[in-house]
């Protein structure tokens, strides 16, 4: 048993060097970069409260909207928002929606942006959906098909009335329903007589967002759009054609912007506020439990790294409230330890041997641990879901420092403990 808790502490070592080598944030000198591999094929995502940049709070005009249209107008903006910020050089850019009784605001970050004046002004135009002719024609030469072209049309955004998402009643696959207006209905029947048997491009902000094949005339303004898409791809696409057809007017109502130097300045007082505060507990751990304290310290140590390359795998955006989320969650893990120590202490003045007195503490706090930590889930996920911004961050970081906690506690500590066992 307690060979193979040693190795398997070995192990959990390995992982923790290279995790510390993961998420270690290399320094730049003189301009030449010192990073590793692993931070330039996954950076640090970092929000605007760290690195600068500029927060816009916009106010979207929906009275020319359906009120069973607007949710889908909404996720159809944001979605052309976010593709516009990134022409920007805005990696990721935070976009959200909400509703407020009757008002309905988009709240976008650019973190790091340069340009923040063109970004506004593109930002503000309204999405624009077009279709298109698809020309092919073959090389003379080779006989060989060259890249097709594509020619603009009369028929826009403007033209149509609504895209649903419907099913085929025999396969059940989700499809596109899309349905024009009177004078979209002469354009569309013509277009689709005259390319009956070739692809019809369509595009909103000049990107190709479909081109299916045209099968026939289609007459009463009325199309359905069919394909292998999946249930995801096919509300997106519903979503796109609303954004076009039905342009819903933004108006830019608040804009805070954030200096880089404050930012940085922000990040470097967190950090190192989370550095002295996990010391002090360390500390504490090591007077008041002596040996215990040392493991408790040594399981610390892997649950921090562990949690941070977990943050970096999935491409969380760390902000100020994000980093507060993961100093909590530190004191969650050191909490486990505590309860854990107590147990096994109690075991051992009854007079077990220290593997009996290990297991036995294990299992006596496993449920004051699962129950604090099963509420503290519970609570990250209400706020996750209920709120945004910051708030969110700060839940998000919360819930992955919990669940690693409770894999620390369970299986760090324990192999710890194992490992340096003693005969009596």
């Amino acid at each position: 048993m307690r060979l193979k808790s040693i190795l398997t502490l070995a192990l959990l070592l390995l992982i923790s060097v290279f995790a510390g080598l993961f998420v270690y944030p290399y320094p730049t000198f003189n301009g030449i970069s010192t990073g590793d591999f692993a931070n330039k094929v996954l950076p640090w995502r970092l929000g605007l409260d760290l690195v600068g940049g500029s927060q816009l709070i916009y106010e979207v005009d929906m009275s020319g909207v359906e009120s069973v249209d607007r949710d889908s107008v909404m996720a159809g903006l944001r979605d052309v928002i976010e593709r516009r910020v990134n022409l920007f050089g805005v990696s990721e850019p935070n976009v959200v929606s909400s509703k407020s009784g009757d008002s309905y605001r988009l709240l976008v970050e650019l973190a790091g942006v340069k340009d923040v004046s063109e970004a506004i002004a593109q930002i503000g135009e309204t999405p624009f959906l077009f279709f298109s002719e698809v020309e092919t024609s073959e090389d003379a030469a080779n006989g060989e098909e060259v890249a097709p072209s594509f020619i603009p049309t009369q028929l826009t955004g403007r033209y149509v009335k609504k895209a649903q998402l419907v099913f085929d009643q025999i396969s059940n696959r989700p499809q596109i329903f899309i349905e024009f207006n009177s004078e979209g209905e002469v354009l569309f029947e013509a277009l689709t007589e005259k390319n009956v048997g070739r692809p019809l491009a369509i595009f909103l902000d000049n990107n190709l967002i479909s081109a299916p094949v045209v099968s026939e005339k289609i007459t009463g303004g009325r199309a359905q759009i069919t394909g292998q898409f999946s249930l995801q791809e096919a509300r997106q696409l519903v979503e796109r054609f609303n954004a076009g057809a039905l342009p819903a007017p933004i108006a830019l109502i608040n804009q805070q912007t954030v200096g880089a130097a404050l930012g940085q300045d922000s990040l470097q007082k967190m950090v190192w506020a989370g550095v002295y505060g996990t010391v002090a507990v360390m500390i504490f751990m090591v007077l008041y439990y002596l040996g215990l304290g040392v493991y408790a310290v040594l399981a610390l140590c892997i649950y921090v790294v562990l949690t941070l390359a977990a943050f970096k795998l999935l491409s969380i955006t760390m902000t100020l409230a994000g980093i507060a989320g993961f100093i909590l969650s530190i004191g969650m893990a050191v909490d486990a330890n505590i309860l854990i120590f107590e147990r096994t202490k109690e075991e051992l003045k009854a007079g077990a041997s220290w593997a009996s007195a290990v297991d036995a503490g294990f299992q006596r706090a496993w449920t004051s641990i699962r129950d604090s930590n099963l509420t503290t889930i519970l609570t990250a996920l209400i706020l996750f879901y209920f709120t945004s911004s910051f708030v969110k961050g700060f839940a998000l970081t919360l819930l992955i420092g919990v669940l690693v906690s409770m894999f620390s506690a369970i299986t760090v500590t324990r192999t710890i403990l194992r490992a340096f066992a003693k005969s009596n």
